[in-house]
C-alpha cells in the first residue's frame, strides 16, 4: 500500500476534524483513536470491495466458520501491521505529538468470547485472509459480552461490560442484509395441488437478525474477508408484532450477553434463542449467496463449506436442511448429501458431560420445524444402523435419547468431517468419548492441532524480540514462521542469548510498571515471572498451582534463610457466574495473596499477582513477560490449549503436565527444554476405570500434603472460612476428582528444578531460546492450510 508520513498526516488531521469539529490536540484519547480508525477503514475499503468482487467472478470455495465467540483483540495494531503501514503512521503520530500506544490504549477490546475457543476463531479469521484463503467468520454481535470483571473483598463480581459505548470504527451495518429468524409458534405441514409437501407457520415470533461487518485484512497480500456479526432487532412492518416493553426487551436480550447463565431453564432457552439465531441467519445468508450464481443445487458443497466451531453452531445443520426442503423444494436424500458434504466439525472438549444437550420438549415448543427435521434425522440414523450394528450401539449414538437432544451426536452424524485439536485429544475421541461414533465413521475423524498467529503474539505483543529476531536471522519467519526455526544456529552464542535476556527483562519491567500502577504491588523483574492464564476451571487445576504456593511459603516460614530464587505467580482468570467453585478458588487466590504480599518474613521471595478482567490486551502485556508457562491441567482432560503455545513463542519455558497440545510441543522443543511432571492420560484413565484412587490416603501419609491442606481449614487464611471448607471436602472427602493430590510431589519437584535451572542463566535462556526456535510449527497459518487441504477443499487465492 502506498503511503507516506506526510500524507498519513495531512488525512488523520482532516479526519479528526471532520468528525470532531476541533483539531486532534484538544481531542480525547478515545476521539483520537477514533479518527485514527475511521482513516485507516478507510485504507482498505478498496481491497476489501475487490476481495468479494473477485470472488464472485471467479465463483471460488469459500468456507464460512460458524462460532459462538471471536476474541479478535484490539484491532488498530493488527490492521496496520497486516496493511503494511504500521511503522509509518507510528512515525506519523509521532510528528504530530502524538504517542501512537496511548492512542492505541483508546480502542476498547471487543467483549465477543471469552478464552480460547474465541481467541482459536480469531486467530483463524487472521490465518484464512493471511495465507490467501477465501473464509468468513458468522458469529453473534454482544452488546456485553461476558461480564467485566471486579474483585471485591477477594471475589468475583461480574458487571456489564459497555464496550460499545463509543461504537466500533471497524464494523459495518448492513442492513440491506438482514434475514428474518423465527421462533415458536406452530408448522402445518400441507399436500399442495400437485401433491408436493408445503411448510406453513402460524403465530412465530419473528426476530430481524441484522449483520455488523468487519474485515478480517490479510497480511500484505492484498486479501480481506469478512467477520459477520448478527445483532437481534425487533423487526419493521408486518413482522413487528412485539407490543409489550417485555416482548421487545426479549428480543434484546438474545445478542447481549455471551454465554448467559444456563443453571435455570431461562438460561438455558436464552442459550438455544442464540445458537439457532445466529446459525440461521447465516445459513440463509449464505443460501442468499449462492443463489445469485445460479448454480444447481447440487454444486452447493463444492462452492461452500460451513464449519461448526463447537456444538454451539450445530443447529446449522437442521436449519440447512429446513431451507433445502421447505424454502427450496429438494428432496429429503438430495438435502441431506448437501447438507453432510457441506459441515464439518470441531470438537473442543474430551468430557462427554461437557456436550451440550438440551431438554426435547424445549426445542419442540422453540423451533417446532426444527424439531421435527432433528427427530427425522435421528430416526433414519437408527433405521439405517440397526442392520449394520445392532440394537445397543444404533441407539447409543441417537441424537434423541430420554428426553434430550444431543448436540454432538447431531454435530457428527450430520457433517462429513469430525476433527479434535490436538492428537492427543483426537485420540481420546477416537478411543473414548466418541468411540461408538469411531466404529460407524472411521473416516470422517481426523486431527487438527490448533495453533496461534505469531503476528499479533510476536509481532504485536513482543516488538523487540521481533527486532532481536529481525536482526539475528532475518524477517522471512514473518511470513513463514518454520523459519524461526534458524534461531537454533544461536543457542550458543552468548551475545543473542544475553540480548534475548534483554528483551525478556524489559517486558517484565513493563509489566512490573503495570503492577504496580493498577494494584499498587511492587514485584520484581529479576524474580522468575511464573504465568498461569486461562479460563478458571477446576480441571486446569488452578488449585494444584496454589498448593505449591502454599508449600512454598510454609517452607520459607520454617526457614527464612531457604535460597528459593524470588517468584511472581501471575494468575488471570475468569469464572463462569454460576460456576461456585470457581469463584471459590479465586477468592482463595485473592486471601493467599493478601496473606503473602503483606507478610514482612517473606519479603518479596514469593507475590501474587492476580489480574482483574484478563483479556486479550493483558495477555499482550503478560505473555511477553513471562518465564514459565503453567500447562499443568490433568491428563487427558484438555482439548488442546493455544496460551501453552503463545507463551512459548515469547520463551517461557513450559510446566506441563502430558496433556493437549504440550505433548506436541514437548516431541519439538525436546525433554531436556521443557518442564514435565505428574500422570500420563493412561494413567488417569486405569484410575477412572478401577476406582482405586484414594485421596484420602495420600492426605493421611504425606505430610506436606497434609499441611498444605489443613491451612484451607485451620484459620491459617484469613477470610475463607466457607471457600477452604469447600475445596478442602472437595480434595478429600469426595476424593480430588482431578488428582491434584496424586501429582503434588511430582509437581514439587519440578519447581525445585526450575528453580535450580534459573540460576544458570546460560541455561535458562538457551532454553528460552530453544522454545522460541522451535515454535514456528504451531502457527495458525499452517493449522488453517490443513483445514484447507484435507477438510474445507479451498485454494489459496492467486
Amino acid at each position: 500500500m502506498a503511503f507516506n508520513v506526510q500524507e498519513f498526516k495531512k488525512e488523520y488531521t482532516k479526519k479528526f476534524e471532520e468528525l470532531f469539529a476541533y483539531g486532534y490536540d484538544e481531542g480525547s484519547t478515545t476521539e483520537r483513536f477514533i479518527a485514527l480508525g475511521d482513516l485507516v477503514r478507510g485504507l482498505y475499503t478498496e481491497e476489501w470491495k475487490s476481495t468479494v468482487e473477485d470472488y464472485i467472478a471467479d465463483q471460488s470455495k469459500q468456507v464460512y466458520y460458524f462460532s459462538m465467540e471471536f476474541l479478535p483483540g484490539r484491532m488498530l495494531k493488527s490492521n496496520l501491521l497486516n496493511l503494511g503501514i504500521l511503522d509509518c503512521v507510528r512515525e506519523g503520530m509521532q510528528e504530530l505529538g502524538l504517542d501512537f500506544d496511548e492512542v492505541a490504549r483508546g480502542e476498547v477490546d471487543p467483549a465477543l468470547g471469552n478464552g480460547g475457543l474465541g481467541r482459536l476463531a480469531s486467530c483463524f479469521m487472521d490465518s484464512i485472509a493471511s495465507t490467501g484463503l477465501a473464509g468468513h467468520g458468522n458469529g453473534i454481535r454482544y452488546r456485553y459480552g461476558l461480564f467485566q470483571q471486579k474483585f471485591v473483598n477477594g471475589y468475583q463480581i461480574e458487571l456489564p461490560e459497555n464496550w460499545l459505548r463509543n461504537r466500533n470504527v471497524w464494523e459495518v451495518r448492513k442492513e440491506n442484509k438482514a434475514v428474518i429468524v423465527r421462533f415458536g409458534g406452530q408448522v402445518n405441514l400441507a399436500a399442495d395441488e400437485d401433491g408436493k409437501m408445503t411448510v406453513r407457520y402460524e403465530n412465530t415470533r419473528n426476530i430481524l437478525a441484522v449483520p455488523y461487518d468487519t474485515a478480517q485484512v490479510g497480511y500484505k497480500n492484498g486479501v480481506i474477508n469478512n467477520l459477520r456479526l448478527w445483532s437481534a432487532e425487533i423487526p419493521y412492518g408486518e413482522e413487528a408484532n412485539f407490543s409489550t416493553v417485555e416482548e421487545r426487551d426479549d428480543v434484546m436480550r438474545i445478542t447481549e450477553v455471551l454465554y448467559p447463565d444456563d443453571s435455570n431453564y431461562e438460561g438455558r432457552l436464552l442459550r438455544v434463542k442464540q445458537e439457532y439465531f445466529f446459525s440461521s441467519a447465516g445459513i440463509q445468508s449464505i443460501i442468499r449467496y449462492f443463489k445469485k450464481l445460479k448454480l444447481d443445487w447440487n454444486q452447493f458443497p463444492e462452492k461452500t463449506a460451513i464449519h461448526i466451531n463447537d456444538t454451539h453452531p450445530t443447529l446449522a445443520i437442521p436449519e440447512l436442511m429446513r431451507i433445502l426442503l421447505d424454502e427450496e423444494g429438494l428432496g429429503w436424500d438430495q438435502a441431506w448429501e448437501i447438507t453432510k458434504k457441506t459441515i464439518s466439525y470441531t470438537n473442543h472438549t474430551i468430557l462427554q458431560e461437557a456436550m451440550e444437550r438440551w431438554p426435547e420438549g424445549m426445542i419442540a415448543e422453540l423451533l417446532p420445524r426444527i424439531y421435527q427435521i432433528i427427530a427425522e434425522i435421528n430416526r433414519r440414523h437408527i433405521e439405517k444402523k440397526i442392520p449394520i450394528y445392532g440394537n445397543e450401539l444404533a441407539y447409543r449414538t441417537a441424537i434423541i435419547d430420554q428426553g434430550q437432544i444431543k448436540m454432538a451426536n447431531l454435530a457428527i452424524i450430520g457433517s462429513h468431517s469430525v476433527n479434535g485439536v490436538a492428537q492427543l485429544h483426537t485420540d481420546i475421541l477416537m478411543a473414548e468419548t466418541l468411540h461408538d461414533f469411531f466404529v460407524m465413521y472411521p473416516q470422517k475423524f481426523n486431527n487438527k492441532t490448533n495453533g496461534i498467529t505469531q503476528r499479533r503474539w510476536v509481532q504485536i505483543a513482543n516488538e523487540a524480540l521481533t527486532d532481536l529476531l529481525d536482526d539475528t536471522i532475518g524477517a522471512e519467519w514473518k511470513k513463514n514462521p518454520l523459519e524461526i526455526r534458524l534461531l537454533k544456529a544461536f543457542r550458543e552464542d552468548e551475545e543473542v542469548l544475553e540480548a534475548l535476556e534483554t528483551v525478556k527483562l524489559k517486558n517484565k519491567q513493563r509489566f512490573a510498571d503495570y503492577v504496580l500502577k493498577t494494584m499498587g504491588i511492587e514485584i520484581d523483574p529479576t524474580a522468575i515471572f511464573d504465568v498461569q492464564i486461562k479460563r478458571m476451571h477446576a480441571y486446569k487445576r488452578q488449585l494444584l498451582n496454589v498448593m505449591h504456593i502454599l508449600d512454598r511459603y510454609l517452607q520459607l516460614k520454617d526457614d527464612p534463610s531457604l535460597d528459593f530464587p524470588k517468584r511472581v505467580f501471575i494468575f488471570g482468570a475468569k469464572a463462569a457466574p454460576s460456576y461456585y467453585y470457581a469463584k471459590e478458588i479465586i477468592k482463595l487466590i485473592n486471601a493467599i495473596a493478601d496473606l503473602i504480599n503483606n507478610d514482612s518474613t517473606i519479603g518479596d521471595k514469593i507475590k501474587i499477582v492476580f489480574v482483574e478482567n484478563y483479556g486479550v490486551s493483558l495477555a499482550e502485556l503478560i505473555i511477553p513477560a513471562a518465564d514459565i508457562s503453567e500447562q499443568i491441567s490433568l491428563a487427558g482432560k484438555e482439548a488442546s490449549g493455544t496460551s501453552n503455545m503463545k507463551l512459548m513463542s515469547n520463551g517461557a519455558i513450559t510446566m506441563a503436565t502430558l496433556d493437549g497440545a504440550n505433548v506436541e510441543i514437548r516431541d519439538n522443543v525436546g525433554d531436556e527444554n521443557i518442564f514435565v511432571f505428574g500422570l500420563k492420560s493412561e494413567e488417569v484413565q486405569s484410575y477412572y476405570r478401577n476406582g482405586n484412587y484414594h485421596a484420602y490416603d495420600i492426605y493421611e501419609k504425606n505430610p506436606r500434603v497434609k499441611r498444605v491442606l489443613n491451612m484451607l481449614v485451620d484459620g491459617s487464611i484469613p477470610g475463607i472460612e466457607q471457600e477452604g471448607r469447600d475445596i478442602f471436602d472437595s480434595l478429600v472427602k469426595f476424593n480430588d476428582e482431578y488428582f491434584l493430590l496424586k501429582d503434588f510431589d511430582s509437581y514439587i519437584a519440578a519447581q525445585y528444578s526450575a528453580d535450580r535451572i534459573y540460576a544458570d542463566r546460560g541455561k535458562w535462556n538457551r532454553m528460552a531460546l530453544m522454545n522460541i526456535a522451535n515454535s514456528g510449527p504451531f502457527s495458525s497459518d499452517y493449522t488453517i492450510r490443513r483445514y484447507a487441504d484435507e477438510i474445507w477443499k479451498i485454494k489459496p487465492k492467486s
